[in-house]
């Protein structure tokens, strides 16, 4: 059960919320969902699939282990990454698009689901400055949940753009690992890069107007990393 409501410096100006993950956070799953605001940071690290959902359409995820709930980035208490996505990184914070009595929308706010177990945590941070103001803490937060509310209105237009230029390809990735273990992670999309780098000059422009141009190719380079994930997933079965 979730226990949302719109953060309020009077009502909550003591609260204070512990910065913590843990599996029971969905940080240690093999698969997290991005959006197009966090591919210049994600493909630094991470290879970058797609996947089509049946209600959401086409998504971007990372994929951070082999097997499942397994994340090769997370010892449990921390991510060991320089990056963490957006939505592990929010806590147990979200956007609210409140409505105003005539049915337009007003502009996002910042929501605290109240029965998150971090919530309250007397080791935890304080959201509001004694003197007033956003604690650094919410500011982060903040800013995180601005790049996630940017980065759900920028993923449908763009991932739309890219299917219509033929960029996607479905494409297996097989693993070997040292003790002969094999994987095979297939049911996903790849960003290609040979369908990329043989665009047409017209296709090129479409991508560069949009401002994707360079994002196309860090998300297909970004395929890279699955020798990355494989290091780390080779290096977890020595320490055995």
């Amino acid at each position: 059960m979730t226990r949302p409501v719109a953060l309020d410096n009077v009502l909550h100006q003591d609260l204070r919320v512990a910065f913590r993950h843990g599996a029971e956070f969905g940080d240690a799953a093999n698969q997290q969902l991005i959006f197009p605001t966090e591919f210049e940071a994600a493909q630094r690290a991470f290879p970058i699939l797609f996947r089509e959902e049946p209600q959401e359409g086409l998504q971007a995820v990372i994929l951070t282990g082999l097997d499942r709930d397994e994340n090769l980035f997370f010892d449990g208490t921390r991510w060991t990454s320089r990056y963490v996505p957006a939505l592990q990184q929010r806590g147990p914070f979200s956007i609210g698009i409140p409505a105003d009595t005539a049915g337009a929308e007003e502009g996002p706010t910042v929501h605290i689901d109240l029965d998150d177990p971090r919530v309250g945590a007397v080791d935890g941070e304080l959201l509001f400055l004694p003197q007033g103001g956003a604690s650094p803490y919410l500011e982060h937060v903040s800013k995180v949940l601005g790049r996630i509310h940017a980065g759900i209105a920028a993923a449908a237009p763009i991932y739309a753009l890219f299917r219509e230029l033929d960029l996607f390809e479905a494409s297996a990735i097989e693993v070997t690992l040292h003790d002969a273990r094999r994987y095979v992670i297939e049911g996903f999309l790849i960003l290609s890069r040979d369908r990329l780098d043989a665009l047409s000059t017209a296709g090129l422009e479409r991508l560069h107007r949009a401002s994707v141009l360079g994002q196309a190719y860090m998300v297909a380079s970004s395929i890279g990393n699955v020798t990355a994930l494989i290091e780390r997933k080779n290096g977890q079965a020595g320490e055995r």
